[in-house]
């Protein structure tokens, strides 16, 4: 647990729980010692207090001190006015930062001129022992997720007991400082339920000081410590008020990997009479380390020795005396460092081969391949480990554990990832892998290319036999060539296949009528296990066939195809299921246009409440029957949408009529997509005949039989996904059945808190006895009353057990996916040692152009749009659209877009596929786009060269 009490309302502010064995009615103590505190008294002593304590009792050289506990904080401000304010402040967005500012401002002055009780001012005046650090500790800070550095105030050198009672009252009100106030809003922390402990702490009058991290906050890397330092007090390091001296080490043989000596022109010097002072200092010539070797190889050790204590890399600081004596002034975790990918079977060998030197092995994001930048459930999670085995077992590596996946799958941060040291590590996948990756995902092609040279990774499989028997086997079961060839022959055929596999999965996907829950689950595994993805073979050789013939037909062209000509034969593809929705969306925008009173009630009323009129049967019939009858056809569908824990369109449609919305918004007709896409077919034909011109004779025959065949096929691609997807909305309602039984036992809070378990766990918790009130069930009025359960049936301990075991699961998860929610970044190719090679190997953008793989050639200017996340985004037509990548939940965003740039994807990525049919230039795997660009900023993309350019 975090330690914020995030459901109590605002200014509701309890005394502190106390530890447990404590006696309940005993008031909660106003002071505790270091050696007092555990890690569990953190809703009393606060985050760095609760760590101190925890260095303390563990034998670390922590400078002894006290803790002035929440309580004093608590008695001292409910009777203020502060309970108003923090009514005012939960109803304050976080991007009003002028208003959260202000009531700061109201705190502060609140909790400055609140009387402080006689006993509290004793005791906070009791830790005025000589010299001390006066530190604020807030429960909630220096977290596993949320750091807090900095936040709050520190008063350094305080001497005399008055001056560290004023010092405490100034910690309390920091508590309200502006950054404090804004980085809580931001990280969707209650105000309310934040409290502050004040730090007492023995003043260490240090000779160098600084701050070391025992990973590598820039690359990642673990197992490495980074130290920071400079004479004086570390406040010159904390503050950068300092260049230090910055060393880098490898904390398994204390080597000094890297070691950059600063100026440390100033220092932080005590004062006598209480206070610091900042002193300027000569330059140190470039020699002069203010630390020596032996004493970093010690701070190595001690940052190791607490790093396995707390299990966890920690940012901590430290200083060191006149007598040389180190001492350890604070513990936190490293909370920016994305967490390594983990196995479901940690003692699995990861197929592939052999480690490398070390173990280190590498790892690539499937989630942000897919386009998913948000964490998935862990459901979801769990039907990709099942679909990982069928892969597997349809490759001929049958699996152990099924529902533990294939051994190459791993999660960190709720994102999937694959273990590819394997191909990386032969011959023929280190060949084949990032060619994939270069039309779906390049940046990350470009990343594993990068580790090719790298000696932990080379190649221990060189023959192409054994891949090459293993692909011919898998294409001879699937009738792979057959399949392809017959497709060239007669697309037609191929379209009536796709269908009739189409309805053939549609009858399997239902459960059974009258299915028992168990059964429902039984059900979502055997498909998901077994019955979705051996389907896709059937499918996915005619788009391959059409996307061969294009390049048959590049080679055959050669240097007769200009750049972007060959990309125009792509424009208006026909039979692309997505497009078809985006058409299908936009035909109903039209017709509701044409109803004066449908278009008002859309364009005036907020998309939720018009979701809600919708089930509930309220809505005109234009707009009601069109919403229907779209979502019959793609309710399935949905953003984010290969995670079957989050809501389909047909049970929340708020974005689809956000975007109608928007669409009808657009007034001019030659931007319509129904006329941009037949623009686009119509550029498509005369390409093809101009570019067979260009080849002539025999070979322009070939060319336009090519491309034509390309455009009948290559619109297939997005089928094979379709498919899942549609199988993974159906196993949602089976699964949202199950929720409800589970909620119904009291068990769960709401069906939809299945999605936060495994399926395993789901397994359990049906498996677990119901409560009393479930046990006996009414008369149905075919037979008589059943006997009420015995009285020792009331509380069976399983039943006592489960319910509460896991209802705080599913709460823990969901916190964990709101934080997760709010990260900026993830890596797309992660080494198990926590280097992320993109951090090391990607240089900054040079004269403010961005570069990345040109995506749909032309040029456009414009306004950027910088969108997170599509749902109730607004798009104005022409602006382009900035964003880390997509999925096709985000597409309808294109159809008003004037061009695109995504931080993420390939050439024939699911984004630039479509940019490409609607004729929009597309810059992709720009990195950093969404951080570099801003809203409004007016951009250059050109789709051809694969550069923007920004004003």
């Amino acid at each position: 647990m975090d330690g914020v009490e995030r459901d109590r309302p605002a200014g509701d502010i309890p005394p502190p729980t106390l530890p447990a064995g404590s006696q309940q009615e005993a008031p909660p103590p106003l002071i505790l010692r270091f050696e007092d505190i555990g890690a569990e008294m953190l809703p009393l002593v606060g985050g760095k207090a609760a760590n101190l304590g925890v260095l303390t009792t563990a034998g670390f050289p922590v400078p002894p001190g006290l803790c002035v506990t929440t309580e004093a904080y608590r008695r001292v401000t409910e009777r203020t006015a502060l309970k108003d304010l923090l009514t005012a402040l939960a109803t304050t967005p976080a991007e009003d930062v002028a208003a959260l500012n202000a009531l700061a401002a109201k705190a502060r002055e609140t909790v400055l001129a609140a009387p402080v009780p006689d006993d509290i001012a004793d005791a906070a005046r009791s830790g005025a022992n000589g010299p001390v650090a006066v530190r604020s500790s807030a429960t909630a800070e220096d977290l596993p997720h949320a750091s807090f550095a900095g936040q709050q105030d520190t008063y350094l050198n305080v001497v005399g007991a008055d001056a560290v009672l004023d010092a405490v009252r100034r910690c309390w009100a920091s508590l309200w400082t502006d950054r404090a106030v804004a980085y809580r809003a931001a990280n969707g922390i209650d105000h309310g339920a934040v409290r502050l402990a004040v730090v007492i702490q023995e003043m260490v009058s240090s000779e160098v000081a600084g701050v070391m991290f025992t990973a590598n906050p820039v690359t990642g890397r673990r197992r490495e410590a980074v130290i920071d330092a400079s004479p004086g007090l570390g406040e010159a390091v904390v503050s950068g008020a300092v260049n230090p001296d910055h060393f880098v080490l490898d904390t398994a043989t204390g080597r000094i990997t890297e070691r950059r000596l600063g100026d440390k022109q100033v220092a932080v010097r005590s004062l006598a009479g209480g206070g610091v002072e900042h002193v300027e200092t000569p330059a140190n010539p470039v020699e002069s380390a203010c630390v020596t070797d032996a004493r970093l190889a010690a701070l190595a050790e001690l940052g190791d020795r607490v790093e396995r204590h707390y299990g966890t890399p920690q940012d901590i600081e430290w200083a060191i005396d006149a007598a040389g004596v180190l001492w350890l002034t604070q513990a936190r975790p490293i909370t920016t460092l994305y967490p390594i990918p983990h196995h479901a079977e940690p003692s699995a060998t990861p197929a592939g081969g052999a480690p490398g030197p070390g173990g280190t092995r590498i790892y690539f994001c499937f989630s942000l391949a897919q386009g998913l930048h948000r964490p998935i459930t862990p459901m979801g999670i769990s039907a990709f480990r099942l679909l990982s085995s069928s892969v597997s077992e349809m490759l001929g590596t049958p699996v152990a554990d099924r529902p533990a996946g294939a051994p190459p799958v791993a999660e960190a941060g709720g994102r999937l990832f694959f273990d590819v040291t394997g191909l990386i590590r032969s011959r023929v996948g280190r060949v084949l892998f990032p060619k994939v990756l270069d039309v779906m995902e390049a940046r990350s092609a470009r990343v594993l290319r990068g580790l090719f040279d790298d000696p932990r990774f080379g190649v221990t499989q060189p023959s192409l036999r054994p891949p090459l028997r293993r692909a011919v086997r898998i294409a001879a079961r699937f009738h792979i060539p057959r399949r392809a060839v017959r497709a060239l022959r007669d697309p037609a055929s191929a379209h009536r296949d796709v269908e009739l596999l189409r309805e053939r999965l549609r009858g399997r996907l239902p459960a059974p009528r009258g299915a028992t829950p168990a059964e429902r689950l039984d059900h979502v595994e055997r498909m998901l296990g077994g019955q979705v993805f051996p389907l896709l073979p059937a499918i996915a050789p005619a788009a391959a066939a059409g996307f061969a013939m294009l390049g048959l037909a590049a080679l055959v062209l050669g240097d007769r195809a200009r750049p972007g000509e060959l990309e125009t034969v792509l424009r208006g593809l026909p039979h692309n299921v997505t497009t078809e929705m985006d058409l299908a969306l936009w035909r109903l925008a039209a017709r509701i246009r044409e109803d004066g009173e449908a278009t008002a009630l859309l364009l005036g009323t907020p998309a939720a409440e018009l979701a809600e009129r919708f089930h509930a049967g309220t809505l005109p019939g234009v707009l009601g029957d069109g919403l229907a009858d779209f979502l019959s056809g793609y309710g399935v569908r949905a953003v984010a949408e290969i995670d079957l824990g989050l809501p389909r369109w047909s049970e929340e449609p708020t974005h689809i009529l956000g975007v109608l919305a928007n669409y009808l918004r657009l007034e001019d007709t030659a931007l319509a997509p129904d006329a941009l896409f037949a623009r686009g077919a119509a550029e498509a034909t005369v390409m093809i005949k101009t570019l067979g011109g260009r080849a002539g004779g025999l070979r322009g025959r070939f060319v336009r039989f090519a491309l034509g065949r390309t455009r009948a096929l290559a619109g297939l691609r997005e089928m094979p996904k379709y498919v899942v997807v549609t199988a993974l909305a159906a196993m949602r309602a089976e699964l949202l059945a199950v929720g409800a039984e589970l909620a119904s036992r009291g068990l769960l809070s709401r069906a939809d808190d299945v999605f936060f378990l495994t399926f395993q766990e789901a397994r359990a918790a049906l498996g677990a006895p119901s409560g009393p009130e479930a046990a006996a069930p009414a008369a149905d009025g075919d037979g008589p009353v059943p006997s009420p359960a015995p009285p020792e049936a009331a509380a069976h301990p399983s039943d006592v057990a489960v319910r509460p075991a896991l209802g705080d699961l599913v709460t823990r998860r969901r916190e964990e996916a709101a934080r997760e929610l709010r990260r900026r970044h993830v890596p797309r190719v992660l080494l198990s040692d926590g280097t992320e090679p993109e951090a090391v190997a990607v240089p900054a953008p040079v004269d403010g152009a961005l570069t990345g793989t040109p995506a749909s050639a032309g040029t456009v200017t414009g306004a950027a749009r910088v969108v997170l996340d599509p749902v109730g985004a607004h798009l104005e037509p022409g602006e382009i659209l900035v964003c880390p990548s997509t999925d096709p939940g985000w597409t309808p965003l294109f159809l008003t877009a004037g061009g695109l740039v995504m931080e993420m994807g390939g050439a024939n990525s699911h984004g630039a596929v479509v940019a490409r049919e609607y004729g929009i230039p597309a810059v992709v795997g720009v990195s950093g786009a969404t951080e570099h660009i801003v809203t409004g900023q007016e951009i250059t993309v050109d789709g051809a060269s694969g550069v923007v350019t920004t004003a």
